[in-house]
């Protein structure tokens, strides 16, 4: 410090440097003191004033048993619309600690897989864009790039989807999808039902190895006419060998959240919806919802953005897709009936806080989940409860032992 007020004439502006340097560093030491309050490991941090997003979070665990993490940027200076971008990180720590190891460039609400030893990552390249699928064999420091559909560019046209899990059964591989160019173009409403697959042994980034099912489009008669459209579907089969894809459910009039169950054909290729019983009571289901069967306990598992009570009754005319400060755990022997199992977040600011579009892995007898946080950063709150500023990486322990 001395060095600022070595001569008279410097006083002024050196006590004026002094004075930043020690507001900046206090600053600096709020900023990483709320950090240190933010549940769960944080993984990246971006602050709301930048107006980029955090979005999409996409957990997957190499065969050396490293985590990689990825996000996208959503928000109007991201470009999502254009070429979106996504990061990867990588703990090689069991997630105490997270590295960034690379960008990409053109990929947007993707998923992370591994098969076969092999990282993938698959999604649309932008807000409502073509499919890609990229390959890295590196665990996640290069990627391969889609130009053509032989290299990865799966599905061209108008698409959505979250970073849902890709399942394997019955020798292929499972992606729900939702088709973006319906004839109704609001959102929710333009989204039709539908899934990918691709048999497990093939080159799974040459176009011709994936099929898709029909899709099923949106419908205004359902729910009374409340419908306000389904997206970010989860593959699932049932314990009798149906396999199904569960979607989210927009219904913006009511607490009495639902899940859509529509039916896959055995070859994949057709898909069903009997709207007398395909809508389920799901709490959290207006929300994005990832779906695992446990073979351990021989449930489905959950975890949820619900409402608790006291929450309803103080936001009685609120959407129930924006209340995102609850994730409930939450499971189904017969993935019809849930029941609750513990609150694992929670906090009690609805408008600026949230945990929201986990992806989990069940881990021998762990969950380990990453969340698009929305959480006060020491300087500003999140821009709201959905424009999320952090990544955080969690772990529930021994979660079959909870009740």
């Amino acid at each position: 410090m001395k060095n600022f007020l070595l001569n008279e004439p410097t006083k002024k502006s050196g006590f004026l440097v002094i004075i930043l340097f020690c507001t900046s560093f206090v600053i600096l030491q709020s900023i990483v003191a709320q950090v240190g309050k933010v549940p769960g490991t944080v993984v990246c941090h971006q602050p709301a004033s930048t107006q980029k997003y955090i979005g999409s979070p996409s957990l997957a665990i190499l065969p050396n048993g490293d985590y990689i993490a990825s996000h996208d940027f959503f928000g109007p200076e991201s470009s999502e619309w254009s070429q979106a971008e996504t990061r990867i990180f990588r703990s090689k720590d069991k997630g105490k600690s997270w590295k960034k190891i690379s960008e990409i460039k053109g990929a947007f609400w993707s998923s992370l897989f591994v098969h076969k030893g092999v990282l993938y990552l698959l999604g649309p390249d932008r807000h409502h864009g073509s499919v890609m699928i990229r390959k890295s064999t590196d665990g996640g420091k290069r990627w391969t790039v889609p130009i053509n559909k032989e290299n990865g560019v799966l599905l061209t046209g108008e698409y959505h989807c979250a970073p849902m899990p890709v399942v394997s059964y019955g020798g292929y591989l499972w992606r729900p999808m939702e088709t973006a160019f319906g004839p109704v173009r609001e959102w929710g409403k333009r989204y039709g039902a539908m899934v990918m697959f691709a048999p497990v042994d093939a080159d799974l980034l040459n176009a011709k190895s994936w099929k898709t099912s029909e899709v099923t489009l949106y419908d205004l008669s359902y729910l009374d006419g409340n419908f306000g459209g389904w997206l970010e579907g989860n593959f699932v089969v049932d314990k009798n060998g149906q396999m199904w894809d569960m979607l989210r459910v927009d219904n913006k009039k009511s607490f009495d959240e639902k899940a859509a169950m529509v039916a896959l054909s055995q070859n994949g290729n057709q898909t069903y919806f009997n709207k007398a019983t395909g809508f389920i009571p799901f709490d959290g289901g207006s929300k994005k919802f990832t779906v695992k069967y446990d073979s351990v306990s021989q449930h489905y598992w959950t975890l949820t953005n619900s409402i608790p009570q006291k929450y309803r009754d103080k936001y009685p005319d609120r959407n129930p897709a924006t209340f995102r400060n609850v994730l409930m755990l939450r499971r189904s022997y017969d993935l019809i009936h849930w029941e609750d199992v513990k609150i694992i977040l929670e906090h009690p600011d609805v408008i600026h806080h949230g945990f929201q579009y986990v992806d989990f892995l069940i881990d021998g007898k762990d969950i380990l989940f990453l969340s698009r946080t929305a959480f006060f950063d020491g300087k500003e709150d999140a821009h709201n409860n959905h424009d999320a500023n952090f990544l955080t990486f969690h772990k529930i322990s021994d979660f079959r032992s909870l009740k």
